[in-house]
């Protein structure tokens, strides 16, 4: 009975020790490193203009305008709603994924049909079999913030005269947001759109 009990209390007091342990110091020690040592990082790799959140380095957003660079599909509309859609219940709360079609899905076909003609009206010096694949699928999260390179340098002609910038300058604002190659050899090189589209917008003077 005494053995029992004796393994009982240890068993208490090693539960309560791993506890607050696990549960209470090493989320505190490891919040308040992050903070210290990544803090745009720890929070959200977040991007502000003249003291507004504009956005996050880590989720695309949908460009419509013609003067921007297009990112990719998003399934989940890259989790973004307005008050009427909360309002009229056509918002879910926060999701992520991709569309998860067939090949046969005729819904895809017709999706990428679209999509497809879409693009090549925005583009019309760009030849149907040259649109990178990574601009007509969604990424597995559908809230991916890159492109590829050749989805960007593609998109530059059709920018550079919606904006009257130089395919140079252009050109330029890609090379400066591309992230390279993990440690030169893992991964692909890729553009960040939201970065790389508050560029453009500085120099057409939409923000200051």
């Amino acid at each position: 009975m005494n053995s029992f009990l004796k393994t009982l209390k240890n068993s208490f007091v090693l539960t309560i020790v791993l506890l607050v342990l696990c549960s209470i110091i090493y989320p505190l020690a490891l919040t308040g490193l992050s903070q210290l040592a990544f803090n745009h990082k720890a929070n959200g790799s977040l991007i502000e203009i003249n003291g507004k959140i504009v956005g996050s380095e880590l989720i695309g957003q949908d460009f419509t305008d013609n003067r921007f660079f297009k990112g990719r599909l998003s399934s989940v509309n890259y989790n973004t709603y307005t008050a009427e859609d909360l309002k009229n219940g056509l918002y879910n709360g926060v999701a992520s994924g991709s569309f998860n079609y067939g090949a046969t899905n005729i819904k895809l076909q017709l999706r990428v049909k679209n999509d497809i003609d879409e693009f090549l009206k925005a583009n019309p010096d760009v030849k149907k079999e040259d649109i990178p694949a990574d601009l007509l699928t969604a990424s597995g999260s559908g809230l991916d913030p890159h492109i590829s390179l050749n989805s960007a340098i593609i998109q530059i002609p059709a920018i550079s005269k919606a904006t009257g910038l130089s395919a140079s300058q252009l050109e330029e604002i890609v090379e400066k947001n591309t992230e390279r190659k993990v440690f030169g050899v893992f991964g692909e090189e890729v553009m960040n759109v939201l970065k790389a589209n508050l560029d453009i917008a500085r120099l057409i003077n939409t923000i200051e």
